[in-house]
């Protein structure tokens, strides 16, 4: 990323390595009138540990600002605080599943659910290990001090920006924006190359593709101009890349209900939506994003769901 067009907004970019084919993710740090804030920490790893001891050297850190709970943007928040007494602010909803996601209980009911959508047992073994495997990654968890409101001003370097709640990604979300420059930190809700993933993972909103695409149309009616994206470069034309996002998920939509003309579980219909070969890593993202696509289309009437033996079928 271009430093030079952050400068203007007194923005840093801290730009962590991650051990997946998504290689990386943009965090952020400006200097406020009392210290330092921080948006978002990567993983809880070595390597993140000493890139942040570096980047923070002498200067003293007020706040943590968590866009969402995945653990690439939330998992170092926690000892992080310990290290800098910031204060944390995410929202509520996301506080909840951050906390939550990666306790024992969660991780047992993983299994019953994987069971649910047919995948062979081996498979799904090999995803909740995966899951668990997460746990030191995004722990100890973090005291949080302040939830975002939807609309409330946050003071980032030499701009304000609104903070707007844009679920779908995850489904406490946000998103900050500059009015003045017309300028979003958009973070996972708008990437310019890649889409983002939407999963239902068993839990909180029954329907995240609809309200991703909500939160879409939402930004939309802003028509902003200048995005900066927290994985890949930032980029011109916010509307254009909504739109292009949008086109894909509707022909998503469309092989998803294809792929269920027959019917079928949801491993089932992964299979035919995911054909390259996949980490176990990549094969619970797409078994979330497989089942947010089902779970659209039964809300829209396009697909029904029963269960067959223990097992979700889908039928359109």
């Amino acid at each position: 990323m271009n430093d030079k067009l952050l400068e203007e907004y007194n923005l840093k970019l801290v730009k962590l390595d991650l051990p997946f084919r998504l290689n990386h993710v943009n965090c952020f740090i400006a200097e406020g009138e009392n210290g330092w804030k921080v948006i978002d920490a990567g993983l809880h790893n070595k390597q993140t540990v000493k890139r942040w001891e570096d980047e923070l050297a002498g200067k003293e850190v007020t706040d943590i600002l968590v866009t969402h709970y995945h653990p690439d943007h939330f998992g170092y928040v926690g000892a992080l605080q310990e290290k800098t007494g910031a204060k944390v602010s995410m929202t509520k909803i996301d506080e909840a599943n951050g906390m939550q996601s990666w306790q024992d209980a969660s991780i047992r009911k993983l299994k019953d659910n994987y069971i649910l959508a047919g995948i062979p047992n081996e498979i799904s073994a090999e995803m909740t290990s995966n899951t668990n495997e997460f746990t030191p990654l995004v722990t100890p968890y973090p005291e949080v001090d302040h939830y975002f409101q939807e609309g409330e001003m946050v003071n980032l370097g030499s701009y304000d920006y609104e903070v707007i709640f844009t679920p779908g990604h995850s489904d406490g979300m946000v998103v900050f924006y500059n009015k003045e420059k017309n300028m979003l930190l958009s973070t996972d809700h708008i990437l310019p190359k890649i889409t983002p993933n939407i999963s239902y993972w068993f839990h909180g909103d029954p329907n995240p593709l609809g309200s991703y695409l909500q939160s879409l149309d939402k930004i939309k009616k802003l028509d902003v101009d200048f995005v900066i994206p927290s994985h890949g470069e930032p980029f011109y034309g916010a509307n254009k890349r909504i739109d292009e996002i949008k086109s894909h998920h509707e022909d998503r939509l469309i092989q998803t209900v294809e792929g269920v003309r027959s019917g079928g579980t949801v491993y089932d219909t992964c299979q035919k939506l995911f054909q390259k070969k996949l980490t176990i890593h990549e094969m619970r993202f797409a078994i979330g994003e497989t089942l947010a696509h089902l779970e659209f289309l039964r809300y829209e009437g396009n697909c029904h769901r029963e269960i067959r033996s223990g097992e979700y079928w889908y039928y359109s």
